[in-house]
């Protein structure tokens, strides 16, 4: 949290410069008694030089004085409801007399709720990795796949084949599978069974069972969800039996 803070008696310059080491895009800004006088981003010093304020001023004229905050009693009801606005990516935390206890941003919040953790006023945000949020695509031979949500219970992506295209004749040892077709049409192979798909079809695969989608369209992409449970969801758990990319590993 200390990362966040400033006192108000610093000049402009210093407060742009402590967003610039650590790398943080607001402060908030207490008096010498730790009670929060208001916030300043980036935004509002961009907006205070307009005004015609110097980097030599000090910060106590650019700080937003207009706070919304979550006291020590708030809920997790009371934060999401908040952050609903979207003009707010941070809450402080305050107690009865102003003084700053914590410190809570709109990416703290969804890393919360993603991880099933209880939501508490006093809970250490800064421990959470927010980098669950920033998964990129990733591309594939077929086609291409997002992860959506990867934590320690479940792992969720969306994926998409290409007209023509199919997956790999694939097994995975650590997790079973749920998956429910959104787009397209194609087959699915399911052990020694092949179902046809369809938009609203979905289908489970138990660990260690041979599956594969294809796509049988000559034009149209095939979209589906994926649900991850099991213990482990890297993906050097793929076993390939079969594949039109020359995936498959000699044994």
């Amino acid at each position: 949290m200390k990362k966040h803070v400033i006192e108000n008696n610093v000049s402009l310059r210093d407060a742009l410069q402590q967003m610039n080491d650590r790398k943080v895009k607001f402060l908030v800004v207490t008096d010498g008694e730790g009670k929060v006088v208001g916030t300043l981003t980036d935004g509002d010093v961009r907006r205070s030089i307009l005004r015609g304020n110097d980097l030599n001023d000090s910060v106590e004229n650019s700080v937003c004085r207009t706070i919304t905050y979550l006291d020590k009693d708030s809920r997790l009801s009371d934060a999401v409801d908040a952050f609903k606005d979207e003009k707010f990516s941070f809450l402080p935390v305050m107690d009865r007399e102003g003084h700053l206890i914590n410190i809570i941003t709109r990416r703290n919040l969804n890393v919360l709720l993603l991880k099933d953790i209880m939501f508490s006023t006093d809970f250490d945000f800064s421990s959470l990795d927010d980098i669950i949020l920033e998964h990129e695509i990733f591309t594939r031979p077929w086609g291409f796949y997002k992860t959506t949500v990867l934590n320690d219970m479940y792992q969720s992506k969306v994926i998409y084949v290409m007209p023509g295209q199919a997956l790999s004749l694939q097994s995975h040892k650590r997790r079973e599978e749920y998956w429910q077709i959104v787009k397209g049409t194609g087959t699915i192979q399911i052990g020694e069974s092949v179902h046809t798909v369809y938009p609203g079809a979905s289908f489970f695969i138990p660990k260690g069972c041979k599956h594969r989608m294809t796509n049988t369209s000559e034009d149209e992409t095939l979209i589906f969800t994926e649900v991850q449970l099991g213990d482990y969801f890297g993906e050097d758990d793929i076993e390939r039996y079969e594949d039109r990319y020359s995936r498959v590993e000699n044994k």
